[in-house]
């Protein structure tokens, strides 16, 4: 016996379904099954079947209509114990495999950990397979029509978002194309669909329908909604236009390795696919970390004799990956045999494997698939966003001549051990940085007109790069905002309104929040504890005491979190960490304390 949601409410024995009459116990019943295995309170299912017109009565009524429901179990086969009164409301019990929504959960979150992309497009189109037409179609509450079909929707359009990246970056451009027209035209306002059909399209030859979509989602755009296409729209026509080459045009067969394009977590690069996979992408507005990019380039060029291995670490944020790419544009002269760039990571932060970037590198430099990555004797490979040294290691190349650049919020200690070369921390922007890096986005006129407010920006953002470019990138959007106006907003959170409205990448908290979502639990809940703690100088036992640990575990834990970059080692065992990670692990825990350094309380 099993529940069916992902479309009509219905109950399914075998091959025989039955599709639950429109009625009160069918509300129940889809509010629980939306819910599965959680306690649903009374008063949402009361708001749920009856809106605001609730009976005076409508304790009792609720009740009725829970027996009403379990008298209807026993003629399809199901026990009246489906249904668990608990304190405060009701729970449905549901047993694995007996409800589509559960098993469609299940099914991506095995995708998403899934390193093949044969594999993880397998389990997408297994998921979604389950959706069987318009949701709640006989389940009469405006209310969960409301509340909780918008949320279900944007789980589908995620998943089908992810299957077309993988066909597309698989070279599957034909097949992507029969999904992608059905959900732009469900979903016209979608962009990522737009911009992913308008790139099937031109990858199989057809460059005026291309073009027509762009202007097709143009036209509604600004007719509908009275904004212009985003950045990754904007650059996509621009390359077809240009007739670049954007990936590879292979169908069927085996997979082509999608552009090792980099991705970089700022505000001028970050809002979508750059126009075209090229070996290395450009960095717009670059400007401060000369002595930084001088001391990388030295070890990059100095010892030709092996290969060389720079690793560049750093916090979220803090511009490891434009560095890197920028570095790299400067030595390019002393690598005859070219640069290649590969990103270590999905979108989703979960790690690549290394046999898939290994693919990716082969295809973009053109080698012999049996050579090994970056086999060019004379090559620099830029690894961005490595998640260990287990990851890179089968990339390293094995002649003399070549180097690596390797990105990382972890130090690869071990990497660096068995294989030698450099380590590079990566720390903030002096004060004078900051300020020229707002004065390139934003323009000398601008920040002459109000050279304290800059500086007091900068300072607010806390001298890391991302933040500064989403802040500029606000203030470009707002001609008519001054920049004291602009820091007198941010300072009243100072790290929630670090992000952007229309892209979500473009975000601080959920560039912590991934680089959360990486580490182990327990280390995670650490970091958080003392983040949130009140004293801004940490020790070993003071940690202890804090965290209700041995002393001998809460040093592990404070080195762990210095190497991955969200604590920082002083003089004499003390640690301290950044005051915008500070403020967001106070913010994710709740914690109020005076006002900290980047907060301004009335």
């Amino acid at each position: 016996m099993r529940f069916q949601i992902l479309g009509p409410l219905r109950i399914a024995d075998g091959s025989e379904v039955v599709v639950l009459p429109p009625s009160k116990p069918t509300v129940l019943l889809a509010a629980l099954l939306l819910r599965p295995g959680s306690v649903v309170s009374v008063g949402f299912l009361r708001r749920a079947i009856w809106g605001d017109e609730e009976p005076s009565s409508a304790k009792a009524a609720l009740h009725a209509c829970v027996l009403r429901l379990r008298k209807t179990f026993p003629k399809y086969g199901l026990s009246d114990a489906v249904i668990e009164s608990v304190p405060g409301g009701y729970r449905i019990a549901v047993e694995p495999g007996s409800l589509d929504l559960a098993d469609f959960r299940e099914l991506r979150a095995k995708a998403q950990a899934e390193r093949d992309p044969e594999a993880e497009l397998c389990l997408l189109k297994e998921a979604l397979s389950l959706w069987q037409g318009p949701l709640l179609t006989n389940v009469p509450s405006d209310l969960l029509r409301r509340d909780e079909m918008p949320r279900l929707v944007e789980e589908r359009l995620r998943t089908v978002e992810r299957a077309c990246d993988i066909e597309l970056a698989l070279g599957r451009c034909g097949q992507a194309l029969v999904e992608l027209w059905t959900v732009v035209r469900a979903h016209p306002g979608h962009e990522r669909f737009r911009e992913q059909l308008i790139e099937a399209l031109y990858r199989t030859g057809r460059q005026a329908d291309a073009l027509a979509e762009y202007r097709e989602v143009k036209r509604y755009l600004q007719e509908e909604l009275g904004v212009d296409p985003g950045p990754a729209l904007r650059r996509l026509e621009l390359s077809i236009l240009r007739g670049d080459d954007i990936g590879p045009r292979r169908e069927g067969g085996g997979p082509a390795p999608a552009a090792p394009v980099l991705a970089p977590p700022y505000a001028d690069t970050a809002a979508g696919r750059p126009p075209a996979p090229s070996p290395l992408a450009a960095v717009s507005c670059f400007t401060g970390r000369a002595a930084d990019g001088d001391a990388i380039a030295r070890r990059l060029t100095a010892d030709r004799s092996g290969p060389t291995i720079v690793v560049l670490s750093g916090a979220p944020g803090i511009g490891k990956t434009a560095l890197a790419l920028h570095t790299a544009r400067q030595v390019g002269h002393a690598f005859p045999d070219g640069l290649l760039t590969a990103r270590m990571t999905r979108d989703d932060g979960t790690p690549r494997a290394p046999a898939e970037v290994a693919a990716e590198l082969r295809h973009h430099a053109g080698d012999d698939p049996r050579a090994a990555p970056g086999a060019g004797p004379r090559r620099l490979l830029v690894l961005d966003d490595a998640t260990g040294a287990d990851q890179v290691r089968p990339l390293l190349p094995a002649g003399a001549g070549g180097a690596v650049l390797v990105t990382s919020r972890l130090g690869l200690a071990g990497l660096l051990a068995a294989h030698g070369g450099w380590a590079h921390r990566l720390g903030t922007l002096t004060e004078e940085e900051s300020f020229r890096l707002l004065a390139a986005v934003l323009g000398d006129g601008r920040a002459e007109a109000e050279p304290e407010a800059v500086h007091r920006l900068a300072a607010a953002c806390g001298h890391f790069p991302f933040a500064l470019r989403i802040m500029a990138a606000r203030l470009l959007t707002r001609p008519r905002l001054s920049v004291a106006d602009c820091v007198a907003w941010l300072r009243e959170d100072p790290v929630a309104r670090l992000s952007l409205p229309d892209d979500p990448r473009l975000s601080v908290p959920r560039a912590f929040t991934d680089a959360l979502d990486r580490l182990d639990p327990r280390l995670a809940d650490a970091f958080l504890r003392v983040g949130a703690s009140p004293t801004e100088r940490l020790s070993v036992t003071g940690t202890a005491g804090l965290l209700g640990v041995v002393p001998s575990l809460a040093e592990e834990l404070l080195e762990r979190l210095v190497d991955v970059s969200l604590l920082e080692e002083g003089p004499a065992g003390r640690y301290h960490m950044h005051e915008l990670l500070r403020n967001f692990a106070r913010r994710a825990t709740g914690y109020q304390a005076g006002p900290p350094a980047l907060t301004t309380r009335h």
